[in-house]
């Protein structure tokens, strides 16, 4: 009881409430059982075809982590997926489905090779054409991932649609630019395989670690774009604004709160991600613009947001996760002859319990009520 008024004093009970809150595990362990359900499964599989599972998945593991090379091979197989992850993340949060990423990564490459090979960047220092070509990557995916927010304010044309169409419209436009030879667009005439002319050499990111693929500075990029988004939606009254247009934008529009300006912000910046991974990619692994670079990256990136619950913090480990797990797939085929489309297998099987987590919540006995596990999707789905 409170000495002066005589009223429970619940001011301990609050602060040890907020400590248990923070230091909870329990939001963690659906994505975490997924991942260990998913293995399971994937070990009958390859125990059905003849093969020693442990023998396999031992084989997996040293190809994701087994030397320094590999580790930074992972870390760099993990990157684009971080932005292609975030452009999905932050739609959810406005309660977007943004299946559009693809094609933002392709326009947002494209842009940024485009950049880099003009005349006066290759006198340019790197410390201003670095920036410059992240920032025209992430105008290009902005653009691009702006034009389906537009259409969802204006007309009411739903985004799962618009950016579907707008991925086969960025995938043909950016191979007719590459491949095209009479005229020639943006295509190497001295180049055997259809791609842009290599970007200026001030214009490259710098590797860190030689490996395949290489590790460059563009690793800093996404990761600090990350903590950005995070402390935007956490910290910001913009953030505010998004995810209570996510949450419940007839109530958004109540509170005075512009859900059109929110619609098109969120689609533009989701855009923006995409395409600051596809020009960090462009500038620090190719050096060049090829069409097929950003295949699959960004339905990943769907898998990753949502094992990730669309937190931009918690991409960071799921999208490691995600390219981990390609980057050392080849050792295992290598020497337990498993293939590598197991692993694909069990990247799918995650995405589906963690989407259908109360097959989860059944099998581990967990609390919670299922169907809650992405609070972010609940208005971007319907």
């Amino acid at each position: 009881m409170s000495a002066q008024n005589g009223q429970p004093d619940t001011s301990g009970a609050s602060l040890r409430n907020k400590i248990e809150e923070a230091f909870s595990l329990q939001p963690l362990l659906v994505p975490l059982y997924a991942i260990l359900l998913s293995f399971i499964v994937g070990g009958v599989l390859i125990a059905l075809i003849g093969v020693n599972p442990f023998e396999a998945y031992w084989a997996l593991l040293r190809g994701m982590f087994g030397s320094g090379d590999k580790i930074a091979a992972s870390i760099a197989r993990s990157v684009p997926f971080v932005g292609s992850a975030l452009a999905l993340a932050f739609a959810f949060r406005a309660g977007l489905f943004n299946i559009g990423a693809e094609g933002q990564l392709l326009i947002g490459g494209i842009t940024a090779a485009w950049v880099g090979t003009w005349a006066w960047m290759a006198d340019t220092p790197s410390i201003l054409a670095i920036p410059i070509i992240i920032l025209a990557g992430a105008v290009g995916g902005c653009l691009w991932g702006g034009v389906p927010g537009v259409l969802r304010a204006k007309t009411g044309a739903h985004e799962v649609i618009s950016t579907i169409m707008l991925n086969s419209i960025a995938l043909f436009m950016v191979r007719w630019m590459v491949n095209s030879r009479d005229p020639i667009v943006l295509r190497d005439p001295d180049a055997s395989v259809p791609r842009t002319n290599p970007i200026a050499e001030s214009a490259q990111l710098t590797t860190i670690v030689d490996s395949q693929p290489p590790l460059h500075t563009g690793v800093f990029v996404l990761i600090g774009l990350a903590v950005l988004l995070w402390f935007v939606l956490k910290r910001t009254s913009f953030g505010f604004e998004v995810k209570t247009v996510g949450t419940n934008p007839y109530a958004a529009h109540y509170a005075g709160i512009s859900v059109n300006r929110i619609i098109v912000l969120a689609m533009a910046i989701a855009g923006a991600c995409a395409g600051v991974a596809a020009a960090s990619e462009v500038s620090g692994t190719n050096q060049t613009f090829q069409p097929g670079t950003f295949a699959f990256i960004g339905f990943d990136g769907i898998a990753v947001a949502l094992l990730a619950k669309a937190n931009p913090l918690a991409i960071l480990p799921c999208a490691l996760l995600w390219g981990s797990l390609l980057s050392g797939a080849p050792l295992m085929q290598q020497e337990a002859d498993v293939s590598i489309d197991v692993v694909r297998i069990i990247q799918s099987m995650v995405l589906l319990f963690v989407a259908a987590d109360a097959i989860v919540r059944y099998i581990f006995r967990l609390k919670g009520d299922a169907g809650s596990h992405i609070e972010a999707t609940s208005t971007g789905w319907a």
